[in-house]
């Protein structure tokens, strides 16, 4: 399989030498393409000088459209694999190849790497572990999707998924919508365990009143999901 790394970035140049050293060890046959989405630092110069190829939004459009255009690099260049990671190193490369294996053996056709299915690791704080379970037990009533780490963006997508995601990709938070998405589209989907770290430098954008406004936003969004899945050229 071909496999791009979508790896969506803002201000992340100080992270992405500690990202290069877990994929030149765990992926090197993989092809990397860093978003940088309107950085205010040398977060595309770093990756240039990394060897990797560099996307520059010319403003700032969020993590879904950086992940959108990720995809949309990946659809044009003919890539069988997209697989998502955050630039600021909390993604361990060496479960890359979990994430891979359903992909490899046709199981699924999105992947997602839960960090709580394994011991140990970076499991974020106690109001956004609680709010990860909320979200994931509304999945499951909304649309059936089965999922222990809704906010996820450690995830490899396959073809299929590809297609979908370049086509659309929600906005605003897009980790649990994009699950729905899938979902309700007919995809596969499938979990495996990871380890997660702390990001060493910088500091994550999701505040105690921003998890408030995330649960909201993507609670109202998932109410107002389809009611059933759309074909092609069929409304919903």
């Amino acid at each position: 399989m071909r496999v791009a790394l979508i790896v969506p970035a803002l201000n992340e140049a100080r992270n992405l030498p500690r990202l290069e050293e877990g994929l030149r060890a765990h992926a090197p046959e993989c092809d990397v393409c860093v978003v940088d989405d309107g950085s205010a630092d040398d977060t595309a110069r770093v990756a240039e000088a990394l060897g990797w190829n560099v996307l520059r939004l010319a403003v700032n459009l969020g993590i879904g459209g950086a992940v959108q255009a990720g995809y949309l690099w990946a659809l044009e260049r003919g890539y069988d694999v997209a697989v998502q990671v955050d630039g600021d190193g909390q993604h361990d490369p060496a479960y890359l190849e979990a994430l891979l294996a359903p992909l490899r053996s046709d199981a699924a056709d999105v992947v997602i790497g839960s960090r709580f299915l394994s011991s140990g690791g970076f499991r974020s704080t106690l109001v956004r572990r609680a709010g990860i379970r909320y979200l994931s037990w509304f999945l499951r009533l909304r649309c059936g999707a089965r999922v222990t780490d809704a906010t996820s963006g450690f995830r490899a997508a396959g073809r299929r998924a590809i297609e979908l995601f370049a086509r659309y990709y929600p906005s605003d938070y897009p980790e649990p919508e994009a699950i729905a998405l899938a979902k309700r589209a007919g995809l596969r989907l499938a979990e495996v365990p990871v380890r997660m770290h702390e990001r060493t430098h910088g500091r994550s954008s999701i505040t105690a009143l921003r998890t408030l406004y995330y649960l909201v936003k993507v609670s109202l969004a998932l109410v107002l999901l389809p009611p059933r899945r759309a074909h092609d050229g069929e409304a919903a």
